[in-house]
Order: structure tokens, then C-alpha cells, then sequence
């Protein structure tokens, strides 16, 4: 326990860049009575309404709860949802000089309808094309900037157009080579743009279309992980897996699987952003990958028994660790 109370105790220190997709999550809550006479579906009554911070920014907002300074980096359109996001962002403290407006996109909505503790459905507003021309150029120049003034540089990869292999492709050698860490919360299709980061946290299925290896069992687990870590030829990769907990591999050392820790899962949105956010946090207090990926799987653990795209606390992770010690 002293180990991690440490860590957690320098969590206050750590300053961290993010780079990637900021949207904005809409809950909307309601009660479900009867079926419409229209169609074969369920009349939602609405309750409330709430929204929150999702994406890239949920990774901000993750952080600036473990006591993290924080600056993000990444686009928002000119319209009312973008200054919302920025406002929230503000709200909390959250650094946002580095975020660029373009008039010509629209700012990424995810609207959620919940009944009785379930989604009914989904809604996506969103442009998904490549950020391109002065958007770009200007993220490029922040980033640049920004980078040799901080410890760690998350890559929040949603796929709606910011992270790219060509902008990748300048940043992340520039990062390492200055000494900083980076760690990616991957999308499927854009693993190739990852070479040479610190540490991945792909989930299962990002893993298995990443390599082609269908993960039925530890065996086929043990080979998608080594072969991530060969074709990026960074140093961890973190595979998470759900109800069936995590795989820490490591150049060197035997995959390392985490049992997991959610007594209950509510609700699995956003579960990654606080996994990766506790797991950089800790890198940056000086943790090993042992270390990190014990305590992030304790906060993903935590997350998902929340409704809603939420954050941990380093006091709730105390207190849960303190329930389930030793965490291996």
C-alpha cells in the first residue's frame, strides 16, 4: 500500500499534453411506459437531461480530478456546442489555448438516451473526415511548442479526424526524443500511426483487429500482445478485457493478467479514458508498468460502476485498494 499511496501522492506533480477527439456526451433520462403506435419501438418520456465531457476531453477531465495540470490539444466547430465544451473545459481548470476552432466542422455530439439504467439508443452528430489545411498546421505548431514543458503526451484516438499518421509521424519522435511519455488510447484502423510510443491500452477487440489473432485463450492473448509490441516497438502494451480484467506485456518480463475489479458495471462509456489517464499519471509519479496498470484497473474497475461518462478520485482508488490488497 505505501507503494501506491506514494504514487498517488505525486499524481499533484504530473503535467500532461493530450492530443485528440473532444466531443461532448448528451444523456438524456426518461422513463419507458408503453410502445409507439408508429412502430415496434419504446416511448421514451423524458426525466432530465445532462452533458458531460467525452473523448479526449473525458481524459482531461480524468486527469484534472487525480490532481494532474492539464492541456489538451484538438478541434471543436464554431457553433454552440464547441463553446460548451470550451466552457466546461474552463470550469474545470483545464488548460485550452491549444484547442483549434473550424467553422467548417461540427462540434462531435453523442446523444444517449437512458431508461430504466439502459441506453435505448444512440446518436452521433459528427464530421469523421482527416482535420486538414490551417486546423492542422496550427495543432502542429501547439503541439511543438507544447511539448518540451510537460512530462507525458496522451494520444486519445476516437476517430474523428485529429490523430493522423502525418502529424503522428512528426510529434511522437519528438516526444521520445526529448523523454517524454506517450501513451495511446488506440482506434482500430489507426495502428500503424502508434510506432514507437511508450505504452497502448488497446481493448480486446482493437487488439485482435490490430494483429488478427482471435483472442479466445491464454495463449492467443500472449501472442496478439507480443506481437503488438514488435510492430510498434514500444515499451508496455496493456490489454484490457472487461469482466475478465487486463494483460500488462513488457519487454523482458511475463505477460502480467489483473483480475478485475468492478463490483458491479453500470456503465462501460468511457471506461478507457480513466484507464489511460490513471495509467500515464502513474507513469509520470515515477511507477513502474506493474504498478501503473494495478492501479488503473482499480479506477476502470470503479468508472463502469458509474452511470454515465465519469471520473475516479485518487481517494476513491485508495479506498478500494485498501479493500482488495494485494492488487495482483
Amino acid at each position: 500500500m505505501e507503494g501506491f499511496e506514494l504514487i498517488l501522492d505525486r499524481f499533484d506533480g504530473a503535467k500532461v499534453v493530450i492530443l485528440g477527439d473532444l466531443i461532448i456526451d448528451q444523456y438524456i433520462w426518461g422513463k419507458v411506459k408503453r410502445i409507439s403506435p408508429e412502430a415496434p419501438i419504446p416511448v421514451v418520456e423524458v426525466v432530465r437531461e445532462n452533458f458531460s465531457l467525452g473523448g479526449a476531453a473525458n481524459v482531461a477531465s480524468n486527469l484534472n480530478a487525480l490532481g494532474a495540470s492539464v492541456e489538451i490539444c484538438g478541434v471543436v466547430g464554431d457553433d454552440a456546442y464547441g463553446g460548451m465544451l470550451m466552457d466546461m473545459l474552463k470550469e474545470k481548470g483545464i488548460e485550452t489555448r491549444l484547442v483549434v476552432k473550424d467553422p467548417a466542422r461540427p462540434t462531435i455530439l453523442k446523444t444517449r438516451i437512458v431508461a430504466h439504467k439502459q441506453q435505448v439508443v444512440r446518436v452521433d452528430r459528427e464530421d469523421t473526415s482527416s482535420v486538414e489545411g490551417e486546423c492542422l498546421e496550427e495543432m502542429r505548431k501547439h503541439l511543438k511548442a507544447t511539448i518540451p514543458n510537460v512530462d507525458a503526451m496522451i494520444l486519445e484516438d476516437y476517430g474523428k479526424g485529429v490523430i493522423q499518421e502525418r502529424l503522428l509521424g512528426e510529434i511522437v519522435p519528438m516526444a521520445r526524443g526529448l523523454g517524454k511519455i506517450v501513451t495511446v488510447d488506440p482506434k482500430r484502423d489507426h495502428f500503424p500511426f502508434y510506432k514507437g510510443v511508450t505504452a497502448i491500452t488497446p481493448n480486446r477487440a482493437e487488439a485482435e483487429e490490430a494483429t488478427g489473432i482471435p483472442i479466445t485463450d491464454e495463449k492467443s492473448l500472449h501472442e496478439a500482445g507480443g506481437q503488438l509490441m514488435e510492430r510498434l516497438k514500444c515499451d508496455a502494451a496493456l490489454i484490457t478485457m472487461g469482466s475478465e480484467g487486463m494483460c500488462l506485456f513488457k519487454e523482458g518480463d511475463a505477460p502480467l493478467k489483473i483480475p478485475a475489479r468492478a463490483r458491479e458495471v453500470y456503465d462501460v462509456s468511457g471506461a478507457g479514458d480513466t484507464v489511460i489517464a490513471v495509467f500515464t499519471s502513474a507513469l509520470v509519479a515515477g511507477g513502474t508498468f506493474r504498478q501503473a496498470a494495478m492501479l488503473s484497473n482499480v479506477a476502470g474497475g470503479l468508472v463502469v460502476e458509474k452511470l454515465g461518462t465519469a471520473v475516479v478520485t485518487r481517494d476513491e482508488i485508495r479506498a478500494r485498494i485498501e479493500q482488495f490488497a494485494p492488487l495482483g
